[in-house]
């Protein structure tokens, strides 16, 4: 039986299986790209060969769990980016697997390497105080600032990803009453999210100083090339840093785009928007992502204890502050 070679496997695998057949998004070529690049070049040094001289028998799982492990261990990416390089090594090798029966063990090895489970940690969300002290820092008289104050009002407006807001072209916004705009998401799912006016015309004062055409993207940099996240990214740092002066708290919270997002969520919650609702709104596959959203936020708990009624609280001080003996109180427990 004819084995093909593992470039073209490769080749397939990109322009047949994700390309043309499933039709998958242009992000998540990019993001398969960037992680099979990082692999190859990873397994040939390991291996002391070129890129070029590696077959798929040197991918091997023993290989694929050392990659994973120098991604966490020394390029000190997150677990969820590690599960993400993994997702697209074990979307190549189920694909190989229908086509290349003798590479069916070394599959099955490399697609049991489970995702890593990741600590739940509380979502340190942005106040109102913050985002406004981060949305006073651009310096709108320059174009340059008056792109990322328009930006950074649309993401937290709309609670977009941060792809989907700098893919925003000019025929996405409705520019009358109803104020809305189209948003394109993972799966290349369209939704509809409303727009305040004052978003608006932060657009149409953008648009004026820098015209776009109906099908280009708004927020570009001084080039006039579509704007890259990494750049965002880095220029959210800086005014975060900026804004601590008015609203310390931002010292201890690590700021990016998507935690304007997480800010809208949990805005849309403390409203009393339904959670069908918030799920449409952001974009999310399941109602378990949006759940954890709706949650009341501390103000809303501390206004809900006030609620308590007063006779259904007892008298007297709770009992371990009424026993003699701390240790008297927890052995009773």
């Amino acid at each position: 039986m004819k084995e093909f070679p593992f470039p073209q496997l490769l080749h397939s695998f990109f322009h047949e299986w994700l390309i043309q057949q499933r039709n998958v998004s242009h992000h998540t070529v990019l993001s398969y790209r960037d992680t099979w690049r990082l692999f190859l070049r990873f397994v040939a040094a390991q291996k002391k060969k070129s890129v070029a001289k590696l077959g798929r028998n040197d991918l091997t799982a023993v290989e694929i769990l050392e990659f994973l492990n120098d991604i966490e261990q020394v390029r000190k990416s997150s677990i969820g980016t590690r599960n993400c390089r993994l997702s697209a090594l074990h979307s190549f090798f189920r694909f190989i697997a229908d086509r290349e029966p003798l590479a069916a063990a070394q599959c099955a090895a490399v697609l049991s390497i489970p995702n890593k489970k990741a600590p739940t940690r509380e979502i340190r969300d942005l106040d109102e105080e913050e985002i406004s002290a981060i949305l006073s820092q651009p310096n709108r008289s320059k174009i340059e600032g008056q792109r990322d104050h328009a930006l950074l009002a649309v993401l937290y407006n709309t609670g977009a990803r941060i792809q989907e807001a700098l893919d925003l072209t000019p025929q996405a916004v409705r520019w009358q009453s109803p104020f809305n705009v189209r948003l394109f998401g993972k799966g290349r799912k369209e939704r509809i999210c409303p727009l305040w006016r004052e978003t608006v015309e932060l657009l149409k004062a953008l648009l004026k100083r820098n015209p776009r055409g109906k099908d280009e993207p708004i927020f570009t940099n001084r080039y006039g090339h579509p704007l890259q996240a990494s750049g965002v990214r880095f220029k959210l740092k800086q005014y975060a840093a900026g804004a601590a002066a008015k609203a310390p708290s931002l010292l201890s919270k690590r700021v990016c785009p998507h935690r304007f997002r997480h800010a809208t969520a949990v805005s849309l919650v403390a409203a009393g928007v339904d959670v069908t609702v918030i799920r449409s709104w952001l974009g999310h596959e399941s109602l378990d992502t949006t759940n954890i959203y709706a949650r009341a936020d501390v103000e809303a708990k501390r206004k809900a204890l006030e609620k308590v009624d007063g006779p259904t609280r007892s008298s007297k001080p709770p009992r371990w502050k009424r026993e003699v003996q701390l240790l008297e109180w927890l052995n009773s427990l």
